[in-house]
C-alpha cells in the first residue's frame, strides 16, 4: 500500500496545490486507492481530492496569493496552435521552456523515452548527456550553484529515480534549487512490482522540498509552475516530478493560463523584516567591543550588502565553507572559513568575540563543534529565511526569520541615516585579529622534491587570479581548496556541503561549464571522488566542456588516512586505494582513463615542475587533465576535533608522526 499511499497523496497535492505539505505527516488522513480501476474513472474534482492544511487558519488574503507567473519577459511562442492537441511529453518540454530553461541534464530510459523524443523537438532545450543518473543530477547543481538558477535533470523509472538520491539529498542539505524529473511505469501497473517501478515519490519525500507523482495529464502546466516557484522561493531546494509513461503519451490540449495557488505555502514564507528587530540589531552594534559576522551559504544572493554592511561598520567576517565567496577572501577583514578546517584567526575570532551575527546559516556541526563551548561569551544574532533553524542548535538572543538581503539593505539604510551618530571603532579588536593572522597564518611544509598539494592549488590561485570557478569532490582536497584558494565573488565555489558526496567535482563542473561557458571551470579532485564518476569524462569530451582537472592524487582516501592517523594508530582500514602488489606505482592510471576519452594531460611529480604544469593545463583548449602527486602523510590543519572546542585545536603534525 505504499504506492498506493504515495499516488493518492500526490494526486491530493497536484489537484489541489495545497503545497503545505512538504513532509508525509499526513499519510494517516489518506484513502485507500486502487492501482487497478475496473475501468476508466472520471476524474474526481478538485474539492474532493483537497486535504484541509494543518494552517488552515490562514487568512482568505493569504489564500489567493497566487505565485508569481513564470519567468517570461515576452509572449511565449508555442510550437503547436493554440488547439492543437499534443502529448503530456510535449506539454511537459514546452512547460519547460516557459519558465525559461535551456539546459537539461536527461539520461533516457523506457519510462522516459517519451520526454527524450519531445525534447528532440524542442529548438529552445539542449540536454547535455551524462553518462550516469548521478552525473546528470551533479551536473545539474553545478549549473544551479554556478548560476542561481534551477537545474533541471531528467531520469527513467526505477535505477535510473534511484541514482537521482544522493543529488536530491545533497541539493535539499544545501539549499540549491532543483527541478528533477522522473518517468514512472504506466498508471494501470504502479503498485504491480512492475519491472524498474520504484515508488520514487515515497523514496524521495524526506529529501526534497516537495514532489509529485503526476495523475493527470492537464495537471502538467501546473506542477511545473509549482514545481519551479517551490525550487526558487523561501529556502530553495529540489523538488521531483513522477510522470507515468501513459500520461506523457495522452494526448491534450493543455490550459497555460491555470493560477497556481498555493495557500499554505505562501503564508508560511517569512515577511519583510520588521524595522524595530533591526534597529535592535544596531544597538547591539553598537554597544559591542569584539563583533563578528558569521556568514553562510544563505548570503550568496546578498554579496553587495554584505559588502556595504562590512564598509560601515568594520566588523571582520568569518565565512562557512558554503558561504565561501559571499565576502572576497582577499579583503582585509576576512578571516577567512571557520569551523573543523577553518583558520585559527576565524575560530579564535567566535570564541573570543561578544556579538556574533550569523547571518544565513544553520550552525552546522563541522562549524559549532561542542555547542556549548560555540560562541560561549557572545549575544547573538540570527537571521535565516528557514524559521526551522532559528534556535535549532544555538539559542539566539534577536532572530530574523526572513530573507538576508531585505534584513542587510534594512540595517544598511539605519546605518546611513545615523552615520553621524553612530562612530563604529573596533580598531583594537581588529588589531587583536592581525596578530592572530601573523601568528597562526595558513601554512604548509614541503619535503624535498615533494608537491605540497596546498602549493598547487596556491598556485591555480595565482595563475587564475582568483577567478576560476572551482569544484570539488569531498575529503582533504576539499578542505585544501577552501582553505588556499582565494575567492573573491559568489558562485566560483561549487562543492557539496552538507552531505559530503564524493564524486561531486567533476558532473558539477560540467553544470558550471554550461552555465557559465566563457569562465575558467576547475574540478580539483582526489583520486578516490575523481573515479566514482569518472565516466564523466566522456560526457566532457562529447560537448567539448573546457573543464580543467586538478587531479590531487595521494592513493589514499586521504580524510579517513588523516582520521586513522590521529585517532586509530594510523591502523590502515582499507584507506588505500593503489594495487597492494605495486605499491611503487601509480595505480589506476588516471591518465588513460582521460586518453580513452581524447582527453589531453599530464602528470607531474616534482614541486619545481607544478607551475609551469599547471599553466599548460590553462592554456590548452578544451578539457584537460593534470594528475599532481602528492604524499599521503599531508593533514589537512588546522583541525578541531569533531565534538571539540577551540581550545582543542590542533596545529602541527602528519602521517610522519605517530600519535
Amino acid at each position: 500500500m505504499a504506492a498506493a499511499a504515495a499516488t493518492t497523496l500526490s494526486a491530493a497535492i497536484s489537484s489541489s496545490s495545497s503545497a503545505a505539505f512538504l513532509s508525509s505527516k499526513n499519510l494517516p488522513f489518506l484513502p485507500k486507492f486502487s492501482p487497478f480501476p475496473s475501468k476508466p474513472t472520471a476524474r474526481p474534482s478538485p474539492a474532493a481530492l483537497r486535504i484541509s492544511s494543518s494552517l488552515g487558519h490562514a487568512s482568505k488574503a493569504a489564500a489567493a496569493v497566487a505565485a508569481p507567473p513564470s519567468p517570461e519577459t515576452e509572449a511565449f511562442v508555442s510550437r503547436f496552435g493554440p488547439e492543437e492537441p499534443r502529448k503530456g511529453s510535449d506539454v511537459l518540454v514546452e512547460a519547460l521552456e516557459r519558465q525559461g530553461v535551456t539546459n537539461v541534464f536527461a539520461y533516457p530510459g523506457g519510462a522516459s523515452m517519451e520526454i527524450h523524443q519531445a525534447l528532440t523537438r524542442s529548438a529552445i532545450i539542449k540536454n547535455v548527456l551524462p553518462r550516469h543518473e548521478q552525473g546528470g543530477i551533479f551536473a545539474a547543481e553545478g549549473y544551479a550553484r554556478a548560476s542561481g538558477r534551477p537545474g533541471v535533470c531528467i531520469a527513467t523509472s526505477g535505477p535510473g529515480a534511484t541514482n537521482l538520491v544522493s543529488g536530491l539529498a545533497d541539493a535539499m542539505l544545501d539549499s540549491i534549487p532543483i527541478v528533477a524529473i522522473t518517468g514512472q511505469v504506466p498508471r494501470r501497473m504502479i503498485g504491480t512490482d512492475a519491472f524498474q517501478e520504484t515508488p520514487i515519490v515515497e523514496v524521495t519525500r524526506s529529501i526534497t522540498k516537495h514532489n509529485y507523482l503526476v495523475l493527470d495529464v492537464e495537471d502538467i502546466p501546473m506542477i511545473v509552475s509549482e514545481a519551479f516557484y517551490l525550487a526558487t522561493s523561501g529556502r530553495p531546494g529540489p523538488v521531483l516530478i513522477d510522470v507515468p509513461k501513459d500520461i506523457q503519451q495522452q494526448l491534450v490540449v493543455p490550459k497555460w493560463d491555470m493560477p497556481v495557488r498555493l495557500p499554505g505555502y505562501m503564508s508560511r514564507l517569512p515577511k519583510p523584516p520588521q524595522e524595530a528587530h533591526l534597529e535592535q540589531i544596531v544597538r547591539l552594534i553598537a554597544e559591542s567591543k569584539k563583533p563578528v559576522l558569521y556568514v553562510g551559504g544563505g548570503c550568496l544572493n546578498s554579496s553587495e550588502e554584505l559588502i556595504r554592511f562590512v564598509e560601515l561598520t568594520g566588523i571582520p567576517v568569518a565565512s562557512t565553507l558554503m558561504g565561501l565567496g559571499s565576502f572576497p577572501c582577499t579583503d582585509d577583514l576576512s578571516l577567512h572559513m571557520l569551523g573543523m578546517h577553518g583558520t585559527v584567526y576565524a575560530n579564535y575570532a567566535v570564541d573570543k568575540s561578544d556579538l556574533l551575527l550569523a547571518f544565513g546559516v544553520r550552525f552546522d556541526d563541522r562549524v559549532t563543534g561542542k555547542l556549548e563551548a560555540f560562541a560561549s561569551r557572545a549575544k547573538i544574532v540570527h537571521i535565516d529565511i528557514d524559521s526551522a533553524e532559528i534556535g535549532k542548535n544555538k539559542q539566539p538572543h534577536i532572530s530574523v526569520c526572513g530573507d538576508v538581503k531585505l534584513a542587510l539593505q534594512g540595517i544598511n539604510r539605519l546605518l546611513e541615516g545615523t552615520a553621524s551618530k553612530l562612530k563604529f571603532d573596533f580598531s583594537a579588536w581588529r588589531v587583536e585579529l592581525d596578530e592572530q593572522k601573523q601568528k597562526y597564518p595558513l601554512s604548509f611544509k614541503t619535503f624535498g622534491d615533494a608537491i605540497p598539494p596546498q602549493y598547487a592549488i596556491q598556485v591555480l590561485d595565482e595563475l587564475t587570479n582568483g577567478n576560476a570557478i572551482i569544484s570539488t569532490g569531498v575529503g582533504q582536497h576539499q578542505m585544501w581548496a577552501a582553505q588556499f584558494y582565494n575567492y573573491r565573488r559568489p558562485r566560483q565555489w561549487l562543492t557539496s556541503g552538507g552531505l559530503g558526496a564524493m564524486g561531486f567535482g567533476l558532473p558539477a563542473a560540467i553544470g558550471a561549464a554550461v552555465a557559465k561557458p566563457d569562465a575558467i571551470v576547475v574540478d580539483i579532485d582526489g583520486d578516490g571522488s575523481f573515479i566514482m564518476n569518472v565516466q564523466e569524462l566522456a560526457t566532457i569530451r562529447v560537448e567539448n566542456l573546457p573543464v580543467k582537472i586538478l587531479l590531487l592524487n595521494n592513493q589514499h582516501l586521504g580524510m579517513v588516512v588523516q582520521w586513522e592517523d590521529r585517532f586509530y594508530k594510523a591502523n590502515r582500514a582499507h584507506t588505500y586505494l593503489g594495487d597492494p602488489s605495486r605499491e611503487s606505482e601509480i595505480f589506476p592510471d588516471m591518465l588513460k582513463f582521460a586518453e580513452a576519452c581524447g582527453i589531453p594531460g599530464a602528470r607531474v611529480t616534482k614541486k619545481a615542475d607544478v607551475r609551469a604544469a599547471i599553466q599548460t593545463m590553462l592554456d590548452t583548449p578544451g578539457p584537460y587533465l593534470l594528475e599532481v602527486i602528492v604524499p599521503h602523510q599531508e593533514h589537512v590543519l588546522p583541525m578541531i576535533p569533531s565534538g571539540g572546542a577551540f581550545k582543542d585545536v590542533i596545529v602541527e603534525g602528519d602521517g610522519r608522526s605517530a600519535y
